[in-house]
């Protein structure tokens, strides 16, 4: 069973930055097709960045140049590195895989 726990959100100033963690249990995340997703209330949740089982990392043209994605194998976690972040970056983010999902973490970016 494919499990997925989000972590590291929180509050911070424009410009500041975040790393979230998503820790992973039943696939490993080096075989599997990662991303990050994030959502707002009353929008549906949106692609932010992945990255391949062979490595390759895309991001959404919003947080291009200054989110990272990354991946732990041997912690089996993947990492979402968030840099000067925005207002507009406050939103629920989520991991996922295999269309499963996390519960989620929160991110508020005050300016």
């Amino acid at each position: 069973q494919v499990q997925l726990v989000e972590s590291g959100g929180g509050l911070v100033q424009a410009g500041g930055s975040l790393m979230l963690s998503c820790t992973v249990s039943g696939i490993l995340v080096s075989l599997n097709d990662m991303g990050w997703y994030r959502q707002v209330p009353g929008k549906p949740r949106g692609w932010v960045a992945g990255i391949s089982s062979g490595g390759r990392t895309v991001y959404a043209d919003s947080v291009k140049g200054r989110f990272t994605i990354s991946i732990d194998n041997a912690k089996n976690t993947v990492y979402l590195q968030m840099n000067s972040l925005k207002p507009e970056d406050t939103a629920v983010y989520y991991c996922g895989a295999r269309n499963r999902w996390g519960q989620g973490t929160q991110v508020t970016v005050t300016s």
